[in-house]
């Protein structure tokens, strides 16, 4: 709470304006959008968390190391003896593959990652990293780990920006970005089919632009329902509509044409979120559309079913909360883990925490408990798949955490498996692993580092199962 208190001194709030008042048209209904609606929030702690990592980045590139451009590894590199390709520190995890940033077409450092699998005939998969980069988008045919081919790059729509992020919908990838008048680009995937040739990385166009926000800190896919949700954004011009910063609601289900829903700004800036139909034992919720916001100070709930009364069920704050930045559900929709960006540089206490929610009621989650790493690392984005948490933790890398008794608490945790993309850094600070994406139906698991590149990993999921079935029996000897 210091920092928060800190970061909002410093932030320069603008001056008073008139209220503007705008009206637009959703459906049959014309919603009335006056004032804070249209703006920015008056004090949020991004612009400060950004400059933080701007000062790292730019000591980075001072120094030489960001980007490193190593050159590319196409060979299995297997963890033998807590050592990948003679560098990288691990367990149980396998480098399948490594691709330079500067091979993907960027000249800057390496941010989001998501993925995507093209089923163009029956059985058949064929899996993309899409991989955020400070001057656009690369799509790297991942099939075959240890032959990654790149395809080509989606440039930046304007200027270059540390901050991208990517999220997958009807076989059509949406880009966001801090940078400004940047938007929303629209690309459809099915045209990495054609792999196009010439000399160099080939440069795509986007499919389609949606120009009713500037700078966007992240976005949310509801796959289920077809409706994005874009965050963080901050910055006022003509047509945009900030929404105070928080969930800016647009209306996908034709992907090149999406058309604004609506605004939800009661709780102000939101970092990041996580909507689903939500399925857990709140029952006064089934099959309602939910938001579990990370804004900052907290985790906050949004039913966002009826997009014209967007209804807030609750905002909890946390103990030692220093910046609320992200987090998942597990698959039963009972608990979430919680990762705050900041804890370990303004605390006491440097290993990566992980905080642990029991959202079992919507209208009163609880934070339990909370999961400290072995190392001392800030934590980034996380998500999960059955049993597993895949961990980007900055500095030390992909951590891998089996949470199956994550409803005892953060002491039945254990972290099950690693890979340091990371081995030049060893502090607490904005380096190495950005994000990771572990859906493939393959196993695969792609991980984006700031400063190297794409990595193709591969879980030793027979050794991680052995790891549980040992813990299993070790509790029922307790």
């Amino acid at each position: 709470m210091k920092l928060l208190l800190a970061v909002a001194a410093l932030l320069v709030v603008s001056e008073a304006r008139p209220p503007v008042h705008h009206s637009f048209h959703h459906g049959n209904v014309t919603v009335e959008c006056v004032g804070k609606c249209l703006d920015a929030p008056e004090a949020y702690h991004m612009p400060q968390v950004m400059r933080l990592k701007e000062k790292a980045f730019a000591e980075c590139h001072a120094e030489g190391k960001c980007p490193l451009n190593l050159p590319s590894i196409k060979q299995f590199s297997p963890c033998t003896d807590g050592m990948s390709a003679g560098q990288y520190p691990c367990s149980n995890l396998d480098m399948m593959s490594y691709t330079s940033l500067s091979d993907m077409g960027s000249t800057g450092d390496g941010n989001d990652i998501w993925g995507w699998t093209d089923k163009p005939a029956q059985g058949v998969n064929i899996e993309y990293a899409i991989v955020g980069m400070a001057d656009g988008t690369a799509f790297v045919d991942v099939t075959n780990p240890t032959e990654p081919i790149v395809i080509g790059m989606l440039p930046t729509q304007t200027f270059s920006s540390m901050w991208r992020d990517i999220k997958v919908y009807k076989d059509h990838a949406f880009i966001v970005s801090e940078a400004v008048d940047h938007g929303m680009q629209i690309f459809d995937l099915k045209r990495l089919r054609e792999r196009p040739s010439g000399p160099g990385v080939h440069r795509f166009t986007a499919d389609a632009h949606y120009a009713m926000v500037g700078n966007t800190h992240n976005i949310v896919i509801n796959e289920e329902t077809g409706y994005a949700y874009l965050v963080g954004s901050t910055r006022s011009g003509s047509g945009y509509r900030v929404c105070s910063g928080g969930l800016h609601i647009v209306d996908i289900r034709e992907p090149l044409s999406p058309t604004f829903s609506t605004c939800y700004g009661g709780d102000g800036y939101t970092h990041d979120a996580q909507c689903v139909i939500y399925h857990g034992p709140d029952v006064r919720y089934h099959d309602h559309e939910i938001c579990f916001a990370y804004n900052e100070n907290t985790l906050t709930v949004v039913d966002v079913t009826n997009k014209e009364n967007v209804v807030m069920l609750s905002r909890t704050p946390y103990v030692d909360v220093s910046y609320s930045h992200q987090g998942w559900l597990t698959e039963s929709h009972e608990f979430a883990i919680l990762n705050d960006e900041l804890d370990e540089m303004y605390t006491s206490e440097k290993r990566t925490r992980s905080l642990i929610w029991d959202v079992r009621d919507l209208e009163s989650p609880k934070h339990t408990s909370s999961f400290l790493s072995t190392e001392k690392s800030v934590d980034h984005n996380l998500y999960i798949r059955d049993n597993l948490a895949y961990e980007a933790n900055y500095c030390a890398g992909l951590r891998i955490l089996d949470i199956a008794d994550i409803e005892e608490g953060a002491s039945e945790l254990r972290e099950v498996a690693y890979f340091d993309v990371a081995p030049d850094w060893n502090t607490v600070s904005f380096h190495g692993s950005w994000s990771s994406y572990p859906y493939f139906a393959s196993g695969n698991v792609i991980v984006n580092s700031i400063e190297r590149g794409l990595f193709v990993l591969k879980p030793n999921y027979e050794r991680i199962a052995e790891l549980q079935k040992e813990r299993m029996e070790k509790k029922n000897e307790r």
